[in-house]
């Protein structure tokens, strides 16, 4: 399994737009991918918006928000789990 970190941060007044923006426009691209097993969104007090999605193999890159919602461009980094 990998575990794919997406996150942005929004501006000052796009955090409630960028929060349904993954929610109904992002997400809903993977829910019938076969090697998508689930999403979580987050935001924080900072105007950051996380999304953990976890995949059986070859995860998929969420489509760029609109540009006037985001303070800057958003990053992600893939994870596996470690053995402990």
């Amino acid at each position: 399994m990998i575990v794919r970190m997406w996150e942005a941060r929004a501006e000052s007044y796009g955090l409630a737009d960028l929060v349904t923006w993954v929610c109904d426009t992002a997400l809903p691209e993977f829910e019938h991918d076969p090697l998508h097993l689930s999403s979580e969104v987050f935001s924080s007090t900072d105007h950051r918006v996380v999304v953990i999605s976890k995949w059986r193999s070859s995860p998929r890159e969420l489509p760029d928000p609109p540009a006037t919602l985001l303070a800057r461009p958003p990053h992600s980094w893939d994870f596996t789990q470690v053995d402990r």
